[in-house]
């Protein structure tokens, strides 16, 4: 069984897919010229949500349609900072790699004197896992989950 394949292993496989869309959302924005606007950021919470939520629906297609909530969060949560995590690592080697971006960053923003890769690719991984908790929170409460006094295995 692949990473792909692995029902265990919901967290991993779509937080690789959503870091691959963050990933590829930046480097879109940085080939047309608008890498610049950190405003843009907001748009990765579209990539976000999408990943989430599908991981979650396939936890619960792959469990025999059973899905406790708690379990619904961890898988959430889980998904959002394995696509933070890898997200960030992008970042910190991007703007090694790129200068340019980084002098951008210390020029153009308010703080941006005091920060650098390390900072940057830290601030993402922390921004990207509340990001994760706050919209998995938000979507398990759209998605139906299991009752509370419906013991696992049993059913009526």
């Amino acid at each position: 069984m692949s990473l792909f394949t692995n029902p265990n292993r919901i967290p991993e496989n779509y937080g690789l897919k959503i870091a691959g869309g963050l990933i590829a959302f930046f480097v879109f924005m940085r080939l047309i010229g608008y890498g610049n606007h950190i405003e843009l950021r907001l748009l990765n919470l579209f990539i976000l949500v999408a990943g989430i939520y599908y991981a979650i629906k396939k936890f619960k297609q792959t469990h025999e349609d059973h899905l406790n909530y708690f379990r619904a969060l961890v898988t959430g949560v889980a998904t959002g900072a394995v696509a933070s995590a890898i997200f960030a690592a992008f970042m910190f080697v991007y703007l090694m790699l790129d200068p340019s971006l980084m002098q951008s960053i210390v020029e153009n923003e308010t703080m941006g004197r005091f920060l650098n890769p390390y900072m940057i690719a830290f601030i993402v991984l922390l921004e990207g896992v509340f990001s994760g908790l706050l919209v998995t929170f938000i979507l398990i409460n759209y998605v139906t989950t299991d009752d509370v006094n419906d013991p696992a295995g049993e059913s009526k």
